[in-house]
């Protein structure tokens, strides 16, 4: 049914718009980007439009996009690589720790 609804609708992306969405979205562009924007989208809907004209009646819907079966290895606890090495090529270290910079004031 909302498939349907949608089918029938016309969505058109004009300036006014981008500019409710970017206020909405606390983003600022100038006035030749929210027309670039506008027709970009528009663009963009209309190869989308085109999907509408399959027959998509028999396909059923997909939840994964491929049928193979990813392989993972068992989680196992093991030294990778020692404490002394990790720290040889530190730029900055302390003691048996790697020295960063502040990023939290």
């Amino acid at each position: 049914m909302i498939h349907q609804l949608l089918k029938k609708m016309k969505v058109t992306v004009d300036k006014k718009l981008i500019e409710d969405i970017s206020h909405l979205s606390r983003l600022e562009f100038s006035e030749e980007d929210k027309i670039e924007m506008a027709d970009n989208l528009n663009e963009i809907l209309d190869w989308v439009e085109q999907l509408n004209e399959l027959d998509t009646s028999k396909t059923l819907p997909l939840t994964h996009i491929s049928e193979e079966i990813n392989v993972m290895r068992n989680d196992e606890i093991a030294d990778v690589l020692p404490h002394d090495k990790a720290l040889k090529n530190a730029p900055k270290k302390d003691s048996d720790y790697f020295r960063t910079p502040k990023v939290i004031e």
